[in-house]
């Protein structure tokens, strides 16, 4: 008997309606970081607070913490902008929640999924108080440079 399939698939319809949804609002680290190295039209929002900012941040994020996005956010962000939100990392909803208030207020809006903690744990760059920092990629989360996922 199969663990993994002890509840049958789903009908690959519902799979796709599912995976789909899950795209529309999800991104990843590496395709964000790509996004921004070829200048696509979208902004980054960094919803943690002052000092996990200063601890470190995406180059070019907007910082805005979640409670700030209702009151504050459409006088920083252009009306019909794409954002991207992150928070520290997969055991943080901080990004789901930022993302839905910016889509309350009618923006396309994605949850960047690993967060801070995996763009840095992907070899990135981030800006701190001391300037540019990348830190050694991290072999379980980021393909060696010889060769991609592939995803």
């Amino acid at each position: 008997m199969s663990k993994a399939f002890s509840v049958p698939a789903a009908p690959p319809a519902i799979a796709i309606a599912h995976f789909t949804a899950r795209l529309s609002v999800e991104t990843d680290v590496s395709d964000v970081h790509a996004d921004l190295e070829s200048g696509a039209d979208m902004l980054v929002v960094d919803s943690r607070n002052e000092s996990a900012w200063r601890q470190g941040h995406l180059p070019g994020a907007l910082h805005l913490p979640t409670a700030d996005i209702a009151s504050r956010a459409s006088a920083l962000v252009p009306a019909g902008r794409r954002v991207v939100t992150y928070c520290w990392g997969p055991g943080c909803n901080g990004a789901t929640r930022a993302a839905l208030e910016f889509a309350k207020l009618g923006f396309a809006v994605k949850e960047m999924i690993g967060g801070y903690e995996y763009w840095v744990r992907e070899g990135l760059p981030v800006l701190t108080p001391e300037g540019l920092l990348r830190r050694p990629a991290d072999d379980l989360t980021a393909p060696n440079a010889a060769e991609a996922c592939g995803c």
